[in-house]
């Protein structure tokens, strides 16, 4: 099974294909254009690079966010347009688990942390369970980041923009967790496939008639209180 991914929730753009759990193609695009202009010429060579057709793609993933507004609007519109040409079946995925799953080491709580502006971050927290896969422990939230409760008696790494741009404020409030490297913090495509195909066999898949992305809060909104706490 052919798979073809991609994200735009952020400022980066990032496509992958994936021929069942193989990983042939993973390449994040931070060229600072718009979404727009970087998506579709973006898949045109990714699939010119192995020679494939969008006909000879079996399955489609994307992010439908926590993310950037603008950025989410343009991958569902994407992704609806491929699913129309196609008639092919598609996944969606949190930016946030796709995120996480850019932490491979063994932590107890893996915090991903995406830049929301407005001083708040989009959040949720995860962690690996003994088969391996990634298990989402609290709802996705929009916060300020002063109100993150961090447990100081358990491994926890941060990743994200977010997890980097906050990173004194999170040192302050225990030294013992762990900030995920700068090249960790762009979610990859790969991680969308992966995350996708689990989807895909579980029969998650999305209506081509009415997804949408998820925003967790409207545009003039502002962010409500903390939804979870550890």
């Amino acid at each position: 099974m052919i798979t073809l991914t991609f994200d735009t929730s952020f400022k980066t753009v990032a496509i992958a294909l994936l021929k069942d759990d193989t990983i042939l193609y993973d390449v994040v695009i931070n060229a600072g254009l718009n979404h727009s202009e970087t998506l579709l010429p973006a898949i045109e060579d990714a699939c010119g690079q192995l020679r494939l057709k969008i006909t000879d793609i079996d399955l489609f993933a994307c992010t439908l966010g926590p993310g950037s507004f603008t950025g989410l609007r343009v991958g569902v519109s994407t992704m609806k347009g491929l699913l129309l040409a196609s008639g092919k079946p598609a996944v969606g995925v949190s930016s946030l688990m796709a995120l996480a799953l850019n932490v491979t080491e063994d932590a107890s709580l893996i915090y991903s942390v995406m830049d929301a502006g407005r001083d708040h971050v989009y959040t949720a927290c995860y962690r690996y369970n003994d088969k391996g896969l990634l298990q989402q422990l609290f709802p996705e939230t929009v916060i300020d980041p002063r109100e993150i409760l961090l447990d100081a008696k358990q491994d926890t790494v941060l990743v994200g923009e977010g997890a980097i741009k906050y990173r004194d404020l999170f040192k302050e409030k225990t030294g013992t967790i762990k900030i995920a490297a700068s090249m960790q913090q762009h979610i990859r495509g790969s991680a969308v496939g992966i995350l996708g195909r689990e989807k895909y066999f579980r029969n998650e898949l999305l209506d081509p008639a009415t997804f949408v992305p998820v925003y967790l809060r409207a545009a003039d909104a502002k962010p409500g209180k903390p939804l979870f706490s550890n």
